[in-house]
């Protein structure tokens, strides 16, 4: 089955090379088509993926002006394989544990109808570039947190949830989740570790004021969505929210 995995990308030479690699090493478990979004790098990132492109057929790099990670995430959304039957992201600095495909592929396979699988992430301050692996002295939580690449979804989903809201600098991955899951999908929530999060210094999340401010404009909006079409279901059970203060970072 033909997964197509979404990647954008600004400035991640330091990264994107162990982000492909731990895609890459998953290719027994389904039919990969990692699709890269350099959003206007000005450091090797796409030098980096060409390197990448040289090992294997499975990756495609695109290119464009720097624009943001929302229209970024939709030009991926634009170039997926009309043999695409599921869609996944991950960011260009995190890292796709060993095994994370098989074990959630298997419940579309259980169960035809399923929509989405929505899984686990690894929260971590340290990462060893070799084995893709947290760090042997690195901090970690395991969380239900908000992040794509804890999902795994169906074609017929994404096509019926539409693009990313450009309006969003941040948090349109939050807006992008709660519209999939106010459409009331048949969703399982596996508890595989879909995606170790690498926190590190240049995290788009820290940037002062605007994760937040950002993160409650999508819950404004979804009220909104929810306030005007009372068909659509209110989003409860499913994200676990931590602060750093809660694991100590």
């Amino acid at each position: 089955m033909k997964v197509s995995v979404i990647m954008p990308a600004y400035n991640r030479e330091r990264y994107i090379v162990s982000a492909l690699r731990s895609l890459l090493r998953q290719r027994d478990a389904a039919d990969l088509d990692i699709v890269v979004v350099d959003d206007g790098s000005t450091d090797g990132t796409a030098d980096a993926v060409r390197a990448m492109m040289g090992q294997t057929s499975c990756i495609r790099l695109f290119q464009q002006a720097n624009m943001g990670v929302a229209k970024a995430r939709n030009t991926g959304l634009r170039q997926l394989l009309p043999e695409t039957r599921f869609v996944s992201f991950l960011d260009s600095d995190d890292i796709s544990p060993a095994g994370r495909f098989k074990a959630d592929l298997a419940c579309f396979e259980a169960d035809p109808d399923l929509d989405l699988t929505y899984s686990l992430m690894t929260l971590v301050d340290g990462i060893d570039d070799e084995t893709l692996e947290p760090a042997a002295d690195c901090r970690s939580m395991v969380v239900r947190g908000v992040s794509l690449g804890a999902g795994i979804f169906s074609r017929t989903l994404v096509d019926r949830t539409g693009g990313f809201d450009e309006a969003f600098s941040q948090a349109e991955d939050t807006d992008y989740l709660l519209r999939v899951f106010e459409r009331g999908p048949r969703y399982m929530l596996s508890d595989t570790v879909a995606l170790y999060y690498r926190r590190h210094p240049g995290n788009a999340t820290r940037e002062p004021g605007v994760p937040v401010r950002e993160y409650l404009r999508a819950i404004h909006k979804s009220m909104r969505r929810r306030k005007a079409d009372p068909s659509l279901h209110q989003v409860q059970g499913i994200f676990e929210l931590k602060s750093p203060a809660d694991w100590r970072m």
